[in-house]
């Protein structure tokens, strides 16, 4: 058996900088100006392999002093499709984001409707009244990007609101908490938002497979080198884009959903975000393979999620 997919999109991708970036460290300082983001969009596009066509769509890192100029600039760039919010302290690398969403952001934000320019927003950071007022008429039409894995509670009814869509990672589709201590702590599977209840797991991946056109592919991979997970205060992150296709496959099959597969890897997300959809294929073969144990570098090993695991979709192409 087969699956011949339009080539998904993710929207929600680490890719880190410096040897980290090559294999495959964070990226600092935050890309917080469209120069920047112009700047690491380069970096990334140097170490491509021959051939690839993968387009790299660049996002802003939202801070309290960010000018609303800036959004206008970004706009303008072509390459530069977003900004992030991170509320300061909330996750790794956030200690340069937003306090105080609603008096210092508030020129960026109304700027950003203007603009017609989404903001990503993680819910584990934001209330629900915040998330209220940021939907609401003083905003206009303007686009918000939620990620469904951090309000469980929410994602038993239908998103309604056309502007709002919902990313989520398969990580927390195939993983509930348990995976960060059966047969002993597993930091490869500690990431942030941390791993929900089974009765949550099961909740999200109804959401998702529901065939709903508001939910799309977001992994959230966050590669790390293996000490810098294996210590005594290790990152948050799990690097999954090697596996992701493949456990997207398990779980739409499993819920008897492999014909509404193709719409959450490939359109809804383009769809949501007013670009064109990609027109080459991928496929994925229903063959067993093995996760490697380790990806090795120069500088070290990375763990993927999964390592050593045998899974039952194969991506060929």
């Amino acid at each position: 058996m087969e699956l011949n997919l339009t080539r998904p999109d993710d929207w929600h991708l680490h890719l880190r900088d410096g040897d980290l970036l090559a294999a495959v460290a964070p990226y600092r300082p935050p890309v917080t100006t469209t120069a920047a983001a112009i700047n690491y969009r380069e970096s990334i596009l140097k170490v491509l392999p021959d051939g690839s066509d993968f387009n790299p769509l660049m996002t802003l890192y939202l801070t309290d002093k960010m000018d609303p100029d800036e959004i206008k600039l970004a706009r303008d760039s072509g390459v530069v499709y977003a900004v992030k919010l991170y509320p300061a302290g909330a996750t790794t690398n956030s200690q340069d984001g937003v306090t105080d969403l609603f008096g210092k952001c508030l020129p960026v934000l109304e700027e950003m409707a203007k603009q017609n320019m989404p903001l990503l927003v993680s819910f584990l950071f934001i209330n629900y009244r915040n998330y209220l007022r940021l939907s609401g008429a003083e905003f206009g039409d303007a686009k918000i990007d939620r990620q469904l894995v951090n309000v469980v509670p929410e994602v038993h009814g239908e998103v309604t609101d056309p502007n709002v869509d919902i990313f989520d990672r398969e990580k927390h589709l195939t993983l509930n908490r348990n995976s960060l201590f059966q047969g002993g702590l597993q930091p490869h599977n500690y990431c942030l938002p941390v791993l929900k209840r089974e009765t949550h797991r099961q909740t999200i991946v109804t959401a998702v497979t529901s065939g709903s056109k508001q939910y799309f592919l977001g992994t959230d991979s966050a590669p790390h080198e293996r000490q810098r997970k294996e210590c005594s205060c290790g990152c948050a992150g799990i690097f999954n884009a090697p596996v992701a296709l493949s456990l997207y496959a398990k779980i739409f099959e499993e819920a008897g959903a492999l014909d509404k597969l193709e719409a959450f890897t490939s359109f809804n997300g383009p769809d949501f975000y007013g670009l064109p959809r990609n027109t080459s294929k991928v496929k994925l073969a229903r063959q067993q393979w093995k996760v490697p144990e380790r990806l090795t570098f120069s500088f070290g090993e990375i763990i993927p999620m999964w390592a050593g695991e045998t899974l039952d979709w194969h991506p060929c192409s």
